[in-house]
Parts: C-alpha cells; sequence; structure tokens
C-alpha cells in the first residue's frame, strides 16, 4: 500500500511527469538538460530519478565520465499513458459545458392599495 501511494503521489505533480515525458522521445539525456527542461533544480531532478530509478522506470548509462538517463520499457509505457492522460485531460478543459443560466424572475411589485 505505501509504495503504491508514493507512486501516485509521484505522478500528481507536474516535475516528476515533465521528467518522464522529457525522456519517452530520447534515446538518453543527461540529469543537467533534463533539470533545464523541467525549469527545476538539479538536486530536485537527481531526487526525482532517484525515485522512478527506484520504481525500475529508468536506467542509468554511464558512458566514459558522462552519465545518460534513460527510459526503461516499462517507463516508455508509462510516459505513453502519461502523456495519453495529458491529452485527455488538456480535452475536458477545452471543451467546457456552457451552462444554462437559470432564468431571472421578474422583481415587479404588486401594487398595494
Amino acid at each position: 500500500m505505501e509504495k503504491k501511494k508514493k507512486i501516485l503521489d509521484l505522478f500528481l505533480y507536474d516535475k516528476p511527469a515533465g521528467v518522464v515525458l522529457s525522456l519517452k522521445d530520447s534515446t538518453g539525456k543527461y540529469a543537467s538538460i533534463l533539470s533545464k527542461e523541467t525549469d527545476c533544480t538539479y538536486t530536485h531532478i537527481l531526487k526525482i530519478l532517484t525515485q522512478l530509478q527506484g520504481f525500475g522506470m529508468i536506467e542509468f548509462e554511464k558512458k566514459g565520465r558522462i552519465k545518460f538517463v534513460k527510459l526503461t520499457s516499462v517507463g516508455v509505457d508509462v510516459a505513453h499513458e502519461l502523456e495519453g492522460l495529458i491529452r485527455q485531460l488538456e480535452r475536458l478543459s477545452e471543451e467546457k459545458p456552457e451552462k444554462e443560466k437559470p432564468k431571472k424572475k421578474s422583481r415587479k411589485r404588486k401594487k398595494t392599495k
């Protein structure tokens, strides 16, 4: 139960979702590039990446001194689902149905004698 709550809390925030979506169409990125793309501090990005790695959604690939961040197959699936969810939510916010305005009652007063 604790792990389920943790992962749900993670995706209710825009920074972790932004990181996953930023990695979706790439072959790998630096953590510093991710921090610039998501407008987040480098240390916060490292914390998010550590959590994502713990859930098996990303992996680090070291080439020489450079450490790339890539989505795993599970991470790619989650990114596609997350993108679909965002698309649906945006569609909902665009299609706000107009509420019918209630008819106003006339305010005419009865004449008193």
